[in-house]
């Protein structure tokens, strides 16, 4: 089963911050409220990153990398189940799979 979230309509077009104590639409409420669930349900999540004002480095690496750090997502599984689409910046494929392979899930 295959589950889509395009984060600019199922989420915010304004993904901003790392912990909710500093954004209502931070890397970890998109973590926790969105990609575990999805994670946890479906063989494949894709993920739409278009159409946002922009991600900063803290939300990719809270919601992504800690993934595997903080939420325990084996990065093997992390990465089979997780595509990714970018249109308008595909850099940002290459930056979040950095995170992830990055992490230390210790």
């Amino acid at each position: 089963m295959q589950k889509k979230i395009n984060i600019a309509k199922d989420f915010s077009p304004y993904p901003y911050g790392r912990h909710t104590q500093h954004s209502k639409t931070s890397g970890e409420r998109f973590r926790e409220d969105f990609l575990l669930p999805a994670l946890k349900d479906y063989d494949e999540v894709i993920i739409n990153l278009d159409g946002t004002e922009g991600y900063g480095s803290s939300f990719l690496d809270e919601a992504f990398g800690n993934l595997v750090r903080v939420s325990k997502v084996a990065k093997d599984e992390a990465l089979r189940k997780l595509k990714f689409i970018s249109l308008n910046d595909p850099s940002l494929i290459d930056e979040i799979t950095m995170y992830i392979r990055q992490a230390k899930n210790d």
